[in-house]
């Protein structure tokens, strides 16, 4: 018989991601405590700063309540020594020895790059963990518990980035059938894993992306099929996650899951974007489905996956508020 699969070095220790707040923005209205979207963020983001002005948006353009919610050591889930420049610079000499002067490498990164350099199970597990944790609200929510929403309240997901990859792979295992009305708007996201190129100097270094393409592509399939196949729900968020990796792995329930849950999904893709390409949105739910769901735009300025809109100042900021709000009016129309 086998033993169920259990990633290793879940890093139990960290306070901060057993511990956590939340922010929400509240508008006034009857639809404020009757439903929520809940935004996930991208890897490796310090902070909400830039999801401020985004949640705000979705909470205005929807009369919905937004909850941000940081996925497993991330933000205000990780110790923040993570974040501190004397402690990422002492990190980065240490690095530097392990890995070489390797492309990509930054302050910003050096904490997840060598994390995950270390022991690539831990993206799994703070994938793993974060479901856990969402299903928890859920059912905080569906019992009449939750202080700011009422008991049943609809959970929509505003997904960007690798949240939009997490969001997916929650909403086709959907545990405790948590999630079956519930709607996902994708920004700059969608990809399957394969196709996706994480080495930025604001994600990880070049070394961390090559070990982890390598362990998921390579080695995770084989090291946990044993266990995507039982019917416990452990079994069908590993076989949902297994499914978002290579688009061959699980192609039948793959795109069977986004064909049914069509309704559901809309994004955006830009067509810069080389972190999570429109290419990988087609290989993960197939080219009907993505051209039906999916929006590809370019914006009129130079702008990047991890920064979509930059800084006032650097664009027209006549042009920089078009381009978001035609995201932002297209993502507020669907989650309304």
């Amino acid at each position: 018989m086998s033993k169920p699969f259990h990633p290793v070095a879940a890093e139990t220790e960290v306070r901060e991601n057993r511990c956590f707040e939340y922010p929400l923005f509240i508008p006034s209205g009857p639809k404020a405590s009757k439903a929520c979207i809940i935004l996930l963020h991208g890897l490796n983001e310090p902070s909400w700063e830039k999801y401020l002005s985004w949640a705000e948006a979705l909470a205005a353009g929807t009369g919905k309540t937004v909850l941000l919610f940081p996925i497993a050591y991330h933000i205000n889930r990780a110790p923040s020594w993570w974040r501190d420049p004397r402690a990422a610079g002492s990190l980065l000499i240490e690095r530097r020895s392990e890995a070489g002067e390797n492309s990509a490498l930054s302050f910003a990164n050096v904490a997840l790059s060598r994390r995950l350099s270390q022991d690539p199970s831990r993206f799994y597990q703070s994938g793993r963990q974060t479901i856990a944790d969402l299903v928890a609200l859920a059912r905080q929510v569906k019992g009449g518990v939750h202080p700011f929403l009422e008991a049943g309240a609809t959970l929509d997901f505003f997904g960007y980035s690798i949240g939009s990859f997490l969001a997916e792979v929650l909403l086709m295992a959907n545990p405790g059938r948590l999630f079956n009305r519930s709607k996902l708007f994708v920004f700059c996201g969608g990809s399957i894993f394969k196709a996706m190129y994480g080495a930025s100097k604001y994600i990880m270094d070049k070394v961390a992306y090559d070990r982890l393409f390598h362990y998921y592509c390579q080695e995770w399939l084989e090291k946990t099929s044993a266990f995507t196949y039982g019917r416990s729900m452990e079994s069908r968020i590993l076989r949902a996650f297994n499914a978002m990796i290579l688009p061959d792995a699980f192609q039948e329930e793959r795109l069977s899951f986004f064909k049914t849950r069509q309704w559901a999904i809309a994004g955006i893709s830009l067509k810069k974007d080389s972190v999570m390409p429109y290419a990988g949105v087609q290989a993960c739910m197939g080219e009907s489905v993505a051209t039906a769901c999916f929006e590809q735009l370019d914006f009129p300025f130079d702008y990047s996956h991890e920064s979509p809109f930059p800084a006032p100042g650097r664009v027209d900021r006549g042009v920089l508020a078009a381009s978001f709000s035609r995201v932002f009016g297209k993502a507020t129309c669907f989650l309304a």
